[in-house]
């Protein structure tokens, strides 16, 4: 009988240090706060939604080949960051004041295949054109880079509105400003790769665009560094609600001071 009592008793004493340590627990965020993080972490989800669908899109860029007189098809091609896609389009479906195949959301047979530099180590060939693999494996880093500081940040986020500690909104907003600009680099890094593309055979004519995944990517980049740098002004205390606030308070104290 002795130690089922002496159990008893410990897990009692366990139970009270637990319990007087939940009393002395305070909630650290207010309810106003917490429905600004959230406000500001929607923004920030919105811009990652857009990133994972840019990413694992292949509509970044659109090749266009000219119409070849008496031809009753024409080739267009578009590619992102993992895989390219050959169509052969029907030139009745094309308008007739283009003088391009496209665009490449029209139906026709397509070939799709992902670049042979992920797997064999080569460069890639699209219309007699070689693709440079250091730049399109850089630009591919970059975005999976992005995408696991936005991982972060999403965890910090969580962490800060399960425990109700705002501290953690500082690291957030540099993950997620930090992906922002990254994402931006992508784009950069993948401009260049298709700038390379077009010029490495200039004998073969050829025309290309930018495409709707492309806008996600410039649009999920700006919208991460705004919630980021919302995430900056919520981690700031005692932040004034108006930003003329501050400057009124700077000069009734600097004016009270010379007095």
């Amino acid at each position: 009988m002795m130690w089922p009592n002496f159990f008893l008793q410990d897990e009692e004493q366990r139970m009270a240090v637990r319990t007087r340590a939940g009393g002395k627990r305070r909630k650290v965020l207010t309810d106003e706060q917490e429905g600004k993080i959230k406000l500001a972490f929607f923004v920030a989800i919105v811009g990652m939604t857009l990133t994972v669908v840019a990413v694992g899109t292949e509509f970044w860029v659109e090749l266009n080949t000219y119409k070849q007189n008496h031809s009753v098809i024409c080739e267009a091609a578009h590619y992102g960051l993992w895989k390219f896609c050959y169509k052969k389009l029907w030139i009745n479906d094309v308008e007739e004041e283009r003088a391009t195949c496209g665009p490449a959301e029209l139906p026709g047979e397509a070939n799709c295949s992902y670049f042979k530099f992920f797997t064999t180590g080569e460069n890639a060939h699209i219309f007699q054109k070689t693709t440079k693999k250091e730049l399109n494996i850089t630009a591919a880093v970059v975005s999976l880079v992005s995408i696991t500081l936005m991982a972060m940040g999403s965890l910090c986020i969580t962490m800060a509105l399960n425990k109700g500690d705002e501290f953690l909104l500082k690291p957030a907003s540099c993950f997620f400003i930090v992906s922002g600009i990254m994402v931006l680099v992508c784009l950069e890094v993948f401009r260049h790769s298709v700038r390379w593309l077009i010029t490495s055979d200039e004998t073969i004519p050829l025309e290309y665009e930018y495409s709707w995944s492309v806008a996600c990517a410039v649009a999920a980049g700006a919208i991460l560094i705004f919630g980021g740098g919302c995430f900056i002004l919520l981690s700031i205390p005692n932040l004034p609600k108006k930003p003329w606030e501050y400057c009124m308070k700077s000069r009734n104290s600097s004016s009270s001071s010379t007095s």
